[in-house]
This record gives structure tokens, C-alpha cells and sequence, in this order.
């Protein structure tokens, strides 16, 4: 019989490349830009915020099954909500940005580091060798444990960019010069938090994007399916 996860058209590993790809987009866009200002900043977050919001979202009914859904509608939620706010234009200020960028960081950082930790604390099943005698080997990862494992990774990430941005003094100027340019250049604090955004989205490219592509195990053998007789397993 074919399990309702197994029927399913999409998996984690596309949530987990649409989010790279969204990232990436991110990062370059900011890496090549010459203008780190805050209107630029709030631009790319926004627009990255409101697609990887929506990606989140569309995984609580395409990918999830009932009982796992509340970590990607939190952070679905959290996420396009704040690329909102992020639009509007009176808030596309340097203020605005390190206000809206730090709470969404340390709020879906959370969310995603404490989904991942109770993912990792789950059951791992095993399977029985013969009746009343149980597999002692060590059982393979399973998928929600290696997303979990994800989670913690990506939800650091978030939860240490928060913290950097907001280390960061928002009127810090710094005036030096270079010799080949032959004129005077600034670095501000707005110009430090958009390239700390910028680094985050290229890590979590990376990280997810190796992620996606990885190799996934196949799940490990209940008892309940171990029990079953290889006969009635082909009927089934």
C-alpha cells in the first residue's frame, strides 16, 4: 500500500530549493549592487521575504502531513509578513530596515532552531529482527531528522544575523580613502547591516541548496511493517 507521504508531488527537499534559490537571488542582487542603502536593503528583503513566505505557506498544504505543519505556517507567516511591512515605503528607512530585518531574524530564527530541536528529540523507530527481538543496530536518519538537523542550522543562522544586526550601530560613518580611486569613501552602518543580510542569504544558498540536493534515506522499517508477512505486503 502506497503511504499518504510517499503519494505526494512535492517533499522538503523543493521547499528547501525553492528557499535557496530565493536566497541566492538575494545575495547576488546585493553582492552587485553598488548601493547599499537602506531603500535597496529593505527592497531585496522584501521581495525575499514575501517568496520564501509564500514557498513556506504552500508547504503546509503541499508537502506536510497533519501534525508537522506549524513550524512552516509560523514561519510562513512570520516571514511574508514582515516582507509586508518591509514595502511599505515610509518604512524603507535605515531604521526601519535594522527594526523589521533584526525582529524577523531573531523571531523565524527561533521558530525554525525549536522546530529543528523537537524534531531531533522525536522517536526513531526500529524494526524487529523476529518477534520480541529488536533491531540494536543503529537506524538510519529518517527525513523529518535530517530537516530537523537543517532547521537548527538555518534557525542559528537567523538567530546569529539578529544578534550581529543589532550590534551594529545604525549612525556608524566611517570616512577613508583609497589610492586608486583618488576620492573619499564612507562606510555607515546601514552599509555594514545590508552586507550582514546579504552574507546570511549567501550561506543559507548554499546550506539549503546542498541540503536540497542531498541524497535522502529511505525511511526506517516500523515494528508494525516488520510484523507484516512478506506476502501480504506484495497483496497489499
Amino acid at each position: 500500500m502506497t503511504s499518504p507521504s510517499s503519494a505526494r508531488t512535492f517533499d522538503v527537499r523543493h521547499v528547501q530549493l525553492a528557499r535557496a534559490a530565493f536566497a541566492a537571488l538575494a545575495a547576488v542582487m546585493i553582492t552587485f549592487s553598488p548601493d547599499h542603502s537602506a531603500l535597496v536593503g529593505m527592497a531585496v528583503f522584501s521581495g525575499f521575504a514575501i517568496a520564501t513566505g509564500l514557498v513556506e505557506l504552500l508547504a503546509v498544504w503541499l508537502v506536510y502531513p497533519a501534525g508537522r505543519r506549524w513550524p512552516s505556517a509560523a514561519l510562513g507567516g512570520v516571514t511574508i509578513l514582515a516582507g509586508m511591512i518591509g514595502g511599505l515605503t515610509p518604512l524603507r528607512t535605515i531604521t526601519g530596515f535594522f527594526s523589521i530585518v533584526i525582529a524577523w531574524a531573531l523571531v523565524s530564527g527561533a521558530v525554525e532552531l525549536i522546530a529543528g530541536l523537537r524534531g531531533l528529540r522525536g522517536p526513531r523507530a526500529r524494526r524487529e529482527l523476529a518477534p520480541g527481538v529488536a533491531d540494536i543496530r543503529p537506524v538510519a536518519e529518517t527525513g523529518p531528522r535530517s530537516e530537523a538537523r537543517d532547521g537548527v542550522v538555518v534557525g542559528a543562522l537567523g538567530l546569529l544575523v539578529g544578534v550581529a544586526l543589532a550590534l551594529v550601530p545604525s549612525g556608524y560613518s566611517l570616512q577613508y580613502s583609497i589610492e586608486e580611486l583618488h576620492q573619499p569613501l564612507t562606510l555607515t552602518g546601514i552599509t555594514i547591516g545590508v552586507g550582514l543580510f546579504g552574507a546570511y542569504a549567501a550561506i543559507v544558498a548554499v546550506y539549503l541548496g546542498i541540503a536540497g540536493f542531498s541524497p535522502r534515506n529511505a525511511p526506517a522499517v516500523t515494528t508494525a511493517e516488520a510484523s507484516v508477512p512478506a506476502d501480504r505486503k506484495d497483496s497489499a
